[in-house]
């Protein structure tokens, strides 16, 4: 079993020593894989597959077994012999006793071992395909949870300059309110606008609070574990389709749906199995013994090997065995359909993933203009405020256009993210 690993220290938070430890995706990466439930629960049906495949499990082996007993029965008997004479006895002993050794091995059965023997390892194969599955899944999902954690806080930055921005208005205004030049009205108007700013900034908290529990979670970590993530979401622009594509072939889901078609087939085999003759040696060893207080034979004693062959041909079964046959080649059609449809489906949510890629692309470098455009206009209308050019509702409007460019920058780079995690994970491409 795998244990549960804290992440590693790095770096101190750029949030302070208070914040906890930096954990780069990386190092949450490396947890996950460590101490994900889901992982070891798929690990646990490997090694259980794993333990099934072979050949005694497919019947392919001989089985040996001992057989004893001892028998002691007291009888009251009574006996009249053609001689004319007579025994009548109370409380007579008979003892028996038994000991044998036997093995069966088995020659032939229609080919139901050798089907059973590859749908074993078939199932086997599965198992680890599943396996695969899991870790992508799970390396995905962390991967999105990290980057919802990044997200909140790059909210959160964004809030804090313009909650900073709204400290310096206000005291801006209290310093020529001193000196006659402004009113309580443009006061009154600093201090709202600074106290709706900071409770939103507090709900953005507590959002960022919520996505880190649920990344402590994915961690299978203590959700009380300080943690702090990197700060920005790096976006990779180097993604091919065609190399996409031709990896979609090896997704583990896609492969394992495959398998699955032929472990139906075998079942199939196995079915079909049924409707033939089975021949099988049985061979061993005996000895009896058995005592007899009264009676014509007092003393017998028996020991020896044996040897033979068994024969079992199946006649007639009310065509049970030709409505199973029928049942397990409908199985594998349906089995078969399944995959297909999987397969088409991988296939479109690649195609989606892919154009909500490339068009999260061009709304990031779009939303990265125009938010170093928003935070120029915001510094110029602070300089204006300062030199008495500018209203409190030309800030309002610079720190509004601020804040919404910033939310649209760190979305569609949170979205590009997830497009380009989704395409890796349908092409099985992600790693630690």
């Amino acid at each position: 079993m795998l244990a549960q690993t804290a992440p590693p220290t790095t770096a101190q938070s750029p949030a302070g020593p208070g914040a906890g430890p930096v954990l780069t995706l990386h190092d949450a990466l490396q947890t996950a894989l460590k101490n994900s439930l889901d992982i070891q629960i798929s690990q646990n049906n490997v090694d259980v597959q794993g333990l099934r495949n072979n050949a005694g499990f497919a019947g392919a082996l001989p089985a040996v077994g001992i057989t004893a007993s001892n028998n002691a029965v007291v009888n009251n008997t009574q006996q009249e012999f053609n001689t004319g004479s007579s025994v009548s006895r109370t409380g007579a002993v008979f003892s028996q006793y038994n000991v044998g050794l036997a093995g069966t091995l088995l020659l032939y059965n229609g080919g139901h071992v050798v089907a059973t023997r590859k749908r074993l390892d078939e199932l086997a194969q599965i198992s680890q395909l599943q396996l695969n599955s899991t870790v992508q899944n799970v390396l995905a999902d962390v991967s999105l949870k990290y980057y919802a954690v990044v997200q909140q806080q790059r909210y959160i930055r964004t809030l804090e300059a313009s909650v900073e921005v709204s400290r310096q208005k206000l005291r801006l205004i209290e310093t020529r309110q001193s000196v006659g030049l402004a009113n309580n009205a443009d006061r009154f108007q600093a201090q709202l606008d600074l106290n709706a700013q900071l409770e939103t900034q507090q709900q953005q908290q507590l959002a960022a609070q919520q996505a880190t529990a649920d990344l402590l979670r994915a961690l299978t970590l203590d959700l009380n574990t300080p943690v702090a993530v990197e700060d920005t979401i790096p976006v990779n622009r180097s993604l091919s389709w065609a190399e996409l594509e031709g990896s979609l072939a090896k997704n583990p889901d896609l492969l394992a749906a495959e398998r699955q078609v032929r472990v139906n087939e075998l079942i199939e085999r196995e079915t079909r199995a049924a409707r033939y003759p089975s021949i099988g040696i049985n061979t061993g060893t005996n000895f009896a013994r058995s005592q007899n207080s009264v009676g014509t034979t007092l003393f017998n004693q028996s020991y020896g090997p044996y040897a033979g062959l068994g024969l079992s041909v199946p006649l007639y079964a009310g065509g049970v065995n030709r409505r199973q046959v029928d049942i397990a080649r409908i199985n594998t059609r349906t089995t078969a359909l399944q995959s297909n449809a999987l397969q088409r489906n991988y296939r479109l949510n690649a195609l989606k993933a892919w154009e909500a890629y490339q068009k999260q692309l061009s709304l990031v470098t779009t939303a990265e203009q125009s938010y170093t455009t928003a935070r120029q206009l915001l510094k110029l209308v602070q300089l204006r405020l300062d030199a008495g050019l500018s209203t409190l509702v030309d800030v309002k409007l610079a720190q509004q256009s601020f804040e919404d460019a910033g939310y649209r920058l760190v979305n569609y780079r949170y979205a590009a993210k997830s497009a380009e995690i989704t395409l890796r994970q349908l092409a099985a491409l992600l790693t630690p």
